[in-house]
């Protein structure tokens, strides 16, 4: 049996309550262990597999649509082609075969538009939002078409002050989730932005991180860190042992089974 300090929030009023025990599982491009990552391909097995939340990263195309794309150019996605999504428009990137290189199975996925996301995900899971290089008001303006103002969190480091309040300013219903890096910060941090949640990896989690936060009645949520598949339970069970409330995993079935396993 796994013991932790008492979670920030049980329910919020805003995000519901984890579906496996008191940790959020957040999976990190989407599952995408075989297949191809930030695609709906991906994002649609961590719902059927039961995650939380499901982690994308924002960027904008030349033609000013925002895509969900981890690296700011697509050489690491299609064998042979290269250049920066900024650079791209939106026809060129679906132009691309993101899939092809993983199997026959995945030929033809392409890059998801984030309206696509959206459309998917409203209902079915939350998204974990990293602002990579996106316009804050072009994104509250698609994520309030879809109702999905309080179904979002928002991964923004905390030095960056100006899009932190643009996203309080233009959607006070949104959940900003500032990174206060080290834990000397998160009391300047919670003081300045008034989060319900921050964000935070394992290079900077501590139980005292987490004390600190829960004292202000913040949730924290943290990316693991461990490659060796021996090691990913005992990392694991540090971060719940700590009281942290969601795990952002490139192994999200495995987590949730280990979470049903100890709950």
């Amino acid at each position: 049996m796994i013991l932790t300090e008492p979670r920030a929030f049980s329910q919020n009023g805003e995000l519901p309550p984890p579906k496996h025990g008191n940790v959020y599982v957040i999976a990190h491009r989407g599952a995408h262990i075989g297949i191809p990552e930030n695609s709906l391909a991906a994002y649609e097995a961590a719902i059927e597999m039961g995650c939380d939340f499901v982690e994308i990263d924002t960027r904008t195309t030349k033609d000013n649509e925002i895509v969900s794309v981890h690296n700011a150019s697509v050489d690491a996605y299609v064998p042979g082609k290269s250049g920066k999504v900024r650079d791209m428009t939106l026809a060129e990137l679906k132009s691309l075969d993101i899939g092809k290189r993983f199997s026959q199975e995945w030929e033809n996925t392409r890059i998801p538009a984030f309206k696509e996301i959206l459309e998917l995900c409203q209902g079915k899971i939350g998204i974990y939002l990293d602002l990579k290089d996106a316009d804050v008001g072009q994104l509250i303006s698609a994520i309030r078409k879809f109702d999905m103002e309080q179904k979002i969190v928002w991964y923004v480091p905390a030095n960056r002050h100006k899009e932190l309040m643009d996203i309080k300013q233009l959607c006070p219903k949104c959940m900003i989730m500032p990174d206060p890096g080290s834990e000397h910060n998160i009391v300047k941090v919670i003081s300045a932005y008034h989060p319900k949640v921050i964000a935070t990896d394992m290079g900077q989690l501590t139980g005292n991180f987490i004390k600190i936060s829960h004292n202000a009645q913040v949730m924290v949520f943290t990316d693991d860190d461990e490659d060796d598949p021996a090691k990913w339970e005992s990392e694991w069970k540090k971060i719940i042992d700590w009281g942290t409330d969601g795990i952002q995993t490139d192994q999200p079935e495995l987590l949730i089974e280990y979470l049903k396993s100890h709950n």
